[in-house]
């Protein structure tokens, strides 16, 4: 009688497999980019009209008149605010002509900014002035900072997403770094503000006088150094490696790891939850990994003898999720070997059971499309003639197998290994820290990180 824990684990792989025939692997969005739109110029819609003039590139800002007070200020935002799914942004402004009192400034300001005043003067706002060198950040009075700039200086902003700080340099050396305490989006911001002032902007279409490259390389680096100050239990890796083995049955393997450890490794026990150990894993290992072995062989009707045999609870529903997951295979097995004809009467005879059954539509619609190319390897269905494919059924009856353990509390310790939810809990960790942060930074890419062989800080 099928529980529901198997029940359960089912759905789950069913599921597993469903998503993949939704997102066949080569169109993973992990494999994608992380492109944002950049600000790319200046935008002369939302700017302080008549207190300035903006070249016909629209990245050269001039201050034409006299100012008579503080609010004619000549103000204007990036077109595009800076972009937050990345380590960190950058920009700079030159000063072509410090005018006749050198008020130029640079800065960051939200969408709600009011656009003749200084950035920095006003709430929600960053702003690094060049008359006297101080930083302003949401209020008329500014704070010592750093040095002045006039005609001739390249001074930069930028946002650092991984220390939350905003960043200013003056000629390529950085000036010094605030706390960004603001979880909007944020606009490079420049400004003029006294007869004939005029400047320019790079919004990275030129190369940067500050060395960016070398920032982020360094702040990367300082991101690696904590993680390796964080202490570890010895020999902890061990353990993991050895539990994921037995979880997914390779037992070969597992036999030599242990041989080769066993001189120099201690065992280490890992902690389980509910009631889980070592013993459970080691629960039906041949049996699971022999079964394992038929299915990324192809041998899908000696899987079905072994598995009536040895587990026939497991598969007496023939309209369960594994029975439909092992039938969709022989399918595909039929297909690889090119028994084309065999694999439309299988299908007459066993995938039509599941027609009509909303659950299982999405991957039977995929198999029976296997038949329509020429070479099915090519198609887009070709995916499911891969080895992933196998490793998800395989996955499947392995789970199942575990669950008909009497001993088993908890269907999810079936299903993944400790190693995996080490890595869900850290995928977890980074999604919350980029959440409280306003869903700014890095983007967190488990595959990604992994092929890097980088890692995150969290």
């Amino acid at each position: 009688m099928v529980t529901n824990q198997q029940e359960q684990i089912g759905t789950y792989f069913l599921s597993q497999a469903k998503l993949t025939a939704t997102s066949p692997p080569q169109t993973s969005p992990e494999s994608d980019t992380d492109d944002e739109p950049l600000p790319t110029e200046l935008n002369t819609i939302n700017s302080s009209g008549g207190f300035l003039v903006v070249s016909t590139d629209k990245l050269s800002l001039r201050y034409p008149s006299v100012n008579l007070h503080g609010h004619d200020v000549g103000a204007v935002q990036s077109n595009r605010p800076a972009p937050a799914k990345r380590l960190v942004y950058y920009f700079e402004m030159k000063v072509v002509n410090a005018g006749s009192k050198g008020q130029m400034s640079i800065g960051f300001t939200t969408d709600s900014f009011k656009m003749r005043r200084q950035p920095g003067w006003e709430a929600n706002s960053y702003g690094y002035h060049g008359d006297d060198g101080l930083l302003y950040r949401g209020q008329g009075k500014g704070e010592p900072f750093g040095p002045t700039f006039t005609m001739g200086d390249v001074v930069g902003g930028g946002i650092n997403y991984s220390s939350q700080e905003v960043f200013f340099t003056k000629n390529g050396v950085i000036v010094g770094t605030v706390y960004k305490d603001m979880k909007s989006q944020l606009f490079p911001t420049v400004a003029v503000h006294s007869q004939n002032e005029e400047v320019t902007v790079n919004f990275g279409k030129e190369p940067f006088l500050f060395d960016i490259k070398a920032y982020e390389a360094q702040e990367r680096l300082k991101q690696q150094s904590m993680i390796e100050k964080i202490t570890l239990p010895q020999d902890v890796s061990y353990g993991i490696v050895r539990s994921y083995l037995l979880h997914y049955g390779y037992e070969g393997t597992l036999n030599v790891f242990d041989m080769a450890n066993n001189n120099s490794v201690p065992p280490i026990a890992i902690p389980q939850e509910n009631g889980f150990v070592e013993q459970d894993s080691m629960y039906a290992l041949n049996h699971r990994k022999t079964l394992r072995q038929m299915i990324r062989s192809g041998q899908i009707d000696a899987v079905f003898g072994k598995l009536y045999e040895l587990y026939p609870q497991i598969i007496q529903d023939d309209k369960s999720p594994v029975c439909f997951l092992l039938h969709c295979q022989k399918f595909i097995e039929l297909v690889r070997i090119r028994e084309l004809e065999g694999a439309v009467k299988y299908g007459r005879v066993e995938l039509a059971k599941f027609f009509g059954l909303e659950e299982y539509e999405e991957l039977v619609r995929e198999c029976v499309a296997l038949l329509a190319y020429e070479d099915p390897s090519k198609s887009p269905v070709g995916y499911l003639l891969g080895d992933s494919q196998r490793e998800v059924v395989a996955d499947t009856v392995n789970a199942m197998i575990l669950s008909t353990n009497p001993n088993t509390k908890d269907s999810w310790s079936c299903m993944h290994s400790q190693l995996e939810k080490l890595l869900r809990q850290l995928t977890a960790c980074c999604l919350e820290r980029r959440f409280l942060n306003g869903d700014q930074g890095e983007t967190f890419y488990l595959h990604r990180m992994l092929q890097s062989g980088k890692m995150c800080k969290h």
